[in-house]
């Protein structure tokens, strides 16, 4: 580690602190400084500039000029981007500057900015500021006994009140908490002022967690399941003889079981029968349904008869009349004008 003199407000040496190598003493990373600084000041911006489009910008709404026959250039709108008060064509709209930096990297270019500061003798460690009242006359006091000479940047406790008060009057004077240092102000001072309960002593890294291996998948043996074991009867009571009569004198009244229903029973009535016990619309239906069925049978009745109808009607039809008595010459022959036949009627 390097040491440095540590001074007194009065500019006596008081000692010697040592600085931790891995913060002021490796090698500057300029180009991460670079790119930290420009992320750091590019989100300084507030991005609210804005310009109006030609939809923005008041007025335009009616065509200037008719589009054929006035011999100048065709035109639409008077705020296009040409036109003079007319809107700003591709021009700068509010929006965020703010770059993502990684952490490792703010670290890295803080500890260049100090390396380098560090390396050109710019660091004073003050032993304590000891100031009793905030008084800017002490401060500029205790800067010229210590030879400061330019911008000079102080890191302080947030906790030090006073001797934030001493020096924050000062224009040359930049103050900063210790949690709050960064590579931009280190750079942007000539002189970096710590005391020794501010000065950086660790790396402020967080040190990398050590996965232990997975151990090796171990394969299980199958257990064999026991084999079942018949559960034991529940012993029965023996029933008392007045139970038995009255068992006996119930079993007329009791309802046939399984065993002794001779009729099938239909799955339609089991489901029927559920379904009635589940919701009570089931009977509705049930009834509209036979209500139906009643009137396709009625209706296939009426049909049946005046189909028979019909069909005796063709037969009628069909059948050959009966043939009527000859006539000939006007005269009808009978029983009387033949002798013999009368005869033979009387023998």
């Amino acid at each position: 580690m390097a040491s440095i003199t540590m001074k007194s407000v009065s500019g006596a040496d008081a000692g010697t602190v040592d600085l931790d190598e891995n913060i002021f003493g490796i090698e500057p990373n300029v180009p991460v400084m670079h790119q930290v600084v420009t992320a750091q000041l590019a989100a300084r911006r507030s991005g609210t500039q804005s310009t109006k489009t030609r939809a923005e910008v008041a007025g335009g709404g009616a065509k200037p000029w008719k589009q054929k026959g006035t011999g100048r250039a065709r035109a639409g709108s008077i705020r296009a981007p040409q036109w003079k008060g007319g809107g700003v064509a591709l021009g700068p709209k509010p929006r965020s500057y703010a770059q993502k930096t990684p952490k490792k990297m703010i670290r890295l270019a803080l500890r260049s900015a100090l390396s380098d500061r560090a390396a050109e003798q710019k660091i004073i460690v003050v032993d304590d500021w000891g100031f009793e009242t905030p008084k800017t006359k002490d401060a500029i006091t205790a800067l010229a006994a210590l030879g400061v000479e330019g911008r000079a940047l102080v890191v302080l406790k947030g906790d030090d009140v006073v001797t934030w008060k001493s020096f924050r009057n000062l224009p040359e004077v930049h103050l900063i908490e210790a949690d709050q240092l960064n590579a931009y102000d280190v750079l942007c001072s000539d002189i970096v002022i710590f005391n020794r309960d501010s000065l950086p002593a660790t790396v402020d890294e967080k040190p990398k967690a050590v996965r232990a291996p997975k151990p090796a998948p171990v394969a299980k043996a199958k257990a064999k399941p026991a084999p079942a074991v018949p559960a034991a009867a529940p012993a029965v009571p023996e029933a008392s003889s007045e139970e038995a009569d009255d068992m006996a004198s119930d079993l007329p009244n009791r309802p046939p079981s399984d065993k002794q229903r001779t009729a099938p029973i239909k799955d339609t009535d089991r489901v029927k029968s559920a379904a009635d016990k589940l919701d009570p619309r089931f009977e509705a239906a049930r009834a509209k349904a036979a209500k139906e069925d009643a009137l396709r049978a009625r209706a296939a009745e009426s049909k049946a008869g005046s189909d028979a109808a019909e069909a005796k009607a063709d037969a009628e039809a069909e059948a050959p009349a009966e043939e009527a008595p000859k006539k000939s010459g006007g005269f009808s022959f009978s029983n009387t004008d033949n002798p013999s036949s009368s005869d033979e009627a009387d023998s």
